[in-house]
C-alpha cells in the first residue's frame, strides 16, 4: 500500500523539480538584467513551431525586430530550454565572429567522432579538434584547388545540359529536383569520385542515402543543437545523429574509394585526392587523417554542398523568372565572357562575370542558406560597452536572414536588386550585416567551391534555355519548415524554351 502512495509522490516531486528548473532557466536573463523576448513556452521557449509549422528564419526575424524596435543591440530569449542571446548590432556581430573569436570558436552542436563518426565533420567539431582539422583542410579549398576541381564540375554540367535538351518541353519538369540531382552528381563525383548520373536516373543507392541524410526531422535537430550542451550524456546513452544505415553506407563508400585509389594509383583531380594528399603529408608530421576523419569530411562536403548550392540556384532561377530583363543581361555577359575565352567556359571566364557575381550575391542576401549563426562562449563573457557578464556556455545567435532583410542596410529588402552589390554601394554598409557564409576564422571553408558550383549550374541552364513563368509558377515562395537549411517548400515549375532554335 505504501508503494502505491509513494509512486505518485515521487512523480509529483520530480515534476515540480523539472518545472522549477525550467522556470529558473527562463529567469536567468531577468536576474542578470538583460531585456528578454516575451512569452517563452515552457519546453520550446521562443522557438515554438520550429521544424514543423514555421521555418526558424521567421522566428528569429520576429525576435530581431522585437529587440531592434526597442533600440537594443542584443536581447535574451529561450532556445528550447536553454537561455540564449540574440545579437542585433553588426558591431557586436564583429566581436563574436572576429574580434573575440578565441572565446567563440565553437557552435555548440553535437558531434561524436568515435560512436557516430560522420558527425565529426568540420562543421560540428569543436576546440582543438576543429582547429587541427581546419588547418589540414584549408589548402584544399584555395582558389588554386578550385581550378583543380573545375573540370570535374564542368563534366557533370554537360550531363545537365544534355538532360535539359532532352526534357525541357516536359510539363512535369521540376527544376528543384533537377538542380538537386545536379549538385548530387557534382558532390558524388568530386567528393567520392563516383559517377552515377542522378540527373538521368530516377534513383540510386547513393541518391537514396544522400536524401535520407539531408532529411533531418525534429528529433535530429534537437540532438544537433541541444546535444552540444549535453554531449557526454548523449554519448553515454549511445544517441546517434544519423541513422545507422546512412553511417554504414558512407563509411563503406569512403573505405572502398580510398582502397581503390591506393591500389590502382587512380587520380581524379577531386576532393578525395586532396584528402589523401593531406593524409600522406600527415604521415610525416604524425598527424595522419584516419578513415573516420576522411569519411566525415567527405560527408559534410556532401550534405552542405548538395542542399546549399541547389537551393541557391533554385532561388536564383525563381528571381530571374520574375526579372526577365536581368536574365537577358546575364546571357549577354555569358556570351561575351565565353567568346573572350575562345568559346570555352574556363575558370577565369566564370570568375570574370561581374553581373553573375552580383546576381548570386543578391540571391544569397534574400535567401541565405543558414538563416542564423550560432556561437557558444567558452568562458564567461562581458558584453562590450556594458556591465553584463554572461556565463560560459551561453549560445549567441546571429539572425542572418533578419539582418539581410533589414531596410536600414538593404532598402526595399524584398526587391531583388543585384546592383546592391556594386563595390561602391557595398562600401556604404556595415561590414557584418551580410553573412551568407559567416565571417571570421570559422566562416564557411567551402564557399569558393559552393559559388563555383552554383555559377556553373546557372551558366549551363541560362545560356541555352530561356525561363519564364507558367501557370504553376508560384507568386510567392514559402520555405520548408522541416529543413535545417533554407529551401523552397514546394516544386519550381517554369516555362522553358531553347535560346537557339
Amino acid at each position: 500500500m505504501d508503494l502505491i502512495y509513494s509512486i505518485p509522490t515521487i512523480f509529483l516531486i520530480l515534476s515540480l523539480a523539472v518545472y522549477y528548473f525550467l522556470r529558473r532557466q527562463q529567469e536567468l536573463w531577468l536576474r542578470l538584467g538583460l531585456p528578454v523576448a516575451v512569452r517563452p513556452h515552457l519546453l520550446f521557449g521562443n522557438l515554438r513551431g520550429i521544424g514543423q509549422t514555421e521555418h526558424s528564419c521567421y522566428l528569429m526575424q520576429r525576435l530581431y525586430w522585437e529587440f531592434k524596435r526597442q533600440g537594443l543591440k542584443l536581447g535574451g530569449f529561450m532556445s528550447f530550454i536553454q537561455p540564449a542571446i540574440l545579437i542585433v548590432d553588426p558591431e557586436l556581430v564583429k566581436c563574436i565572429l572576429v574580434k573575440d573569436f578565441n572565446n567563440f570558436h565553437d557552435r555548440g552542436i553535437f558531434s561524436d567522432t568515435v560512436g557516430d563518426p560522420l558527425s565529426g565533420g568540420l562543421f560540428n567539431l569543436e576546440g582543438f579538434q576543429w582547429k587541427t582539422m581546419r588547418q589540414k583542410l584549408t589548402p584544399a579549398f584555395s582558389s588554386g584547388k578550385m581550378k583543380y576541381m573545375f573540370g570535374g564540375v564542368i563534366n557533370v554540367a554537360q550531363d545537365l545540359k544534355k538532360f535539359m535538351a532532352e526534357n525541357y518541353h516536359r510539363d512535369d519538369l521540376e527544376i528543384k529536383d533537377v538542380l538537386q540531382r545536379f549538385t548530387m552528381d557534382v558532390i558524388g563525383r568530386v567528393a567520392f569520385g563516383i559517377e552515377f548520373s542522378a540527373t538521368k536516373k530516377s534513383d540510386s543507392e547513393f541518391k537514396r542515402m544522400a536524401t535520407k541524410a539531408l532529411d533531418f526531422d525534429v528529433t535530429q535537430l534537437l540532438i544537433l543543437f541541444l546535444g552540444g550542451r549535453y554531449k557526454t550524456l548523449l554519448k553515454n546513452l549511445g544517441v546517434k545523429l544519423l541513422p545507422k544505415d546512412v553511417t554504414k553506407f558512407f563509411m563503406e563508400l569512403a573505405r572502398n574509394t580510398v582502397a581503390l585509389r591506393e591500389n590502382s594509383g587512380l587520380k581524379r583531380n577531386d576532393f578525395m585526392d586532396l584528402l589523401l594528399e593531406i593524409r600522406d603529408q600527415g604521415k610525416v608530421t604524425r598527424e595522419e587523417m584516419t578513415i573516420r576523419e576522411i569519411a566525415a569530411q567527405c560527408f559534410v562536403f556532401l550534405t552542405a554542398g548538395i542542399e546549399t548550392s541547389s537551393a541557391t540556384m533554385n532561388f536564383c532561377m525563381y528571381e530571374l523568372v520574375k526579372n526577365l530583363d536581368i536574365q537577358e543581361k546575364l546571357r549577354l555577359e555569358f556570351e561575351d565572357s565565353i567568346a573572350r575565352s575562345n568559346g570555352e567556359l574556363t575558370y577565369e571566364a566564370l570568375m570574370s562575370m561581374e553581373l553573375l557575381d552580383r546576381v548570386v550575391s543578391e540571391t544569397l542576401r534574400k535567401y541565405p542558406p543558414l538563416d542564423n549563426l550560432i556561437r557558444v562562449s567558452s568562458t564567461a563573457y562581458t558584453i562590450p560597452d556594458t556591465k553584463l557578464t554572461v556565463p560560459a556556455g551561453t549560445a549567441f545567435q546571429i539572425p542572418v536572414y533578419a539582418m539581410h532583410h533589414d531596410p536600414e542596410y538593404f532598402p526595399d529588402p524584398d526587391r531583388f536588386d543585384p546592383e546592391r552589390f556594386r563595390s561602391e554601394i557595398v562600401r556604404t554598409r556595415p561590414s557584418y550585416c551580410y553573412l551568407p557564409f559567416g565571417a571570421g576564422p570559422r566562416n564557411c571553408i567551402g564557399l569558393r567551391f559552393g559559388l563555383m558550383q552554383t555559377k556553373i549550374g546557372l551558366v549551363t541552364l541560362l545560356r541555352d534555355f530561356r525561363f519564364s513563368e507558367n501557370a504553376r509558377t508560384h507568386s510567392k515562395l514559402a520555405f520548408d519548415p522541416t529543413k535545417f537549411l533554407l529551401a523552397p517548400q514546394s516544386g519550381m515549375y517554369f516555362k522553358i524554351e531553347p535560346v537557339r532554335t
